[in-house]
């Protein structure tokens, strides 16, 4: 249960300089001797005399000799500062070093414009009030406030650090599940770069002096006129699934920024109007999450079925293919 918030945590690393070091830079020893540790953050530390070389403060490009006592003085101080609210979360799996989630639709993962509270990090910071000293409460990646899905919180800069590098080395196998306008006959491959839109200022687009951006897709399963994608990402880029269904002219279903207007099949049932026209939210699901463990590295995979919401549209959409398959014979 959550305590008094913390202000900042420090310990004490103690380690000493390998021989065959002598004559290498402080701080790219440093990063080997605490890999646990983003480079940008052991630079701070150096540059603060929170990593010292035989008791010295030096610089980062200094030299070593080799055989030098190091000791690192690791502080964690605020890095969020929203405030705690007792949100429920639905926990899939959590131990010491990272909490992972099923993140309802509706619910925003920052604070920001417009949300500056009742989100996922206010929520974090209730069940876990240690999270104050990582960045975003220790989230390494987001879904966007109408997706739903498995998402991996870090508990400690140690996770926080692992977990980022994993997803920037793309070691973090993401997949999800879209229900997208028009039936596809196969599966593929989206390579379009993203960056954000010349004008709207909400919206991401395909552009060719973007950032890289890589979806694969398979056919999970095909209706009269709609298809159920089976999506991985590659990359992470912001909206990246919906830019790239709607850029292949498959946009996903209740899409506000990139579904376009809604078009319905003909001879299209009373209930199929009805379920597409109330399908408020763009119909994206993360399925499944799997990551090495920071610590143990020992493989850690949690999926999810798709909420009541996505199921209901699915089943009318088979229901629909059905239908017309019958009144065709």
């Amino acid at each position: 249960m959550p305590s008094s918030t913390p202000t900042a945590e420090t310990a004490a690393r103690l380690s000493v300089v390998p021989d065959a070091a002598s004559g290498r830079r402080f701080d790219a020893v440093l990063a080997e001797l605490f890999p646990e540790y983003s480079r940008s953050r052991l630079a701070e530390w150096i540059k603060s005399g929170d990593a010292l070389l035989d008791g010295r403060q030096v610089r980062p490009r200094d030299p070593v000799r080799g055989g030098e006592a190091v000791s690192l003085t690791v502080v964690l101080e605020v890095q969020t500062r929203s405030e705690p609210e007792d949100i429920a979360l639905d926990v899939l799996y959590e131990d010491a070093d990272v909490l992972v989630l099923n993140k309802p639709a509706g619910l925003v993962v920052h604070p920001g414009a417009g949300n500056p509270a009742g989100t996922l990090v206010n929520a974090l910071l209730h069940r876990d009030p240690a999270l104050v000293t990582l960045p975003r409460a220790g989230i390494v990646h987001r879904l966007d406030k109408d997706t739903s899905g498995v998402m991996v919180v870090a508990r400690t800069l140690p996770a926080h650090t692992a977990l980022v590098a994993q997803l920037s080395a793309r070691d973090v196998h993401r997949q999800y599940l879209a229900v997208v306008a028009g039936s596809l006959v196969s599966g593929g491959m989206v390579n379009a770069a993203i960056d954000r839109h010349p004008r709207d200022r909400l919206r991401q687009a395909v552009r060719e002096d973007g950032r890289e951006a890589v979806t694969h897709y398979r056919l999970r399963e095909r209706f009269r006129a709609h298809t159920l994608l089976e999506c991985r990402l590659e990359t992470g880029r912001t909206h990246q699934i919906r830019v790239h269904m709607a850029h292949i002219k498959h946009p996903i279903i209740g899409d506000p920024l990139y579904g376009g207007s809604l078009k319905l099949p003909k001879g299209a049932t009373t209930e199929l109007i009805e379920s597409l026209r109330g399908f408020k939210r763009q119909a994206l699901h993360a399925e499944t999450l799997e990551f090495s463990h920071p610590l143990s590295g020992e493989p850690v995979r949690c999926s999810m079925p798709m909420p009541a919401d996505m199921q209901a549209l699915v089943r009318t959409l088979r229901d629909d293919s059905r239908d017309a398959e019958e009144r065709g014979r």
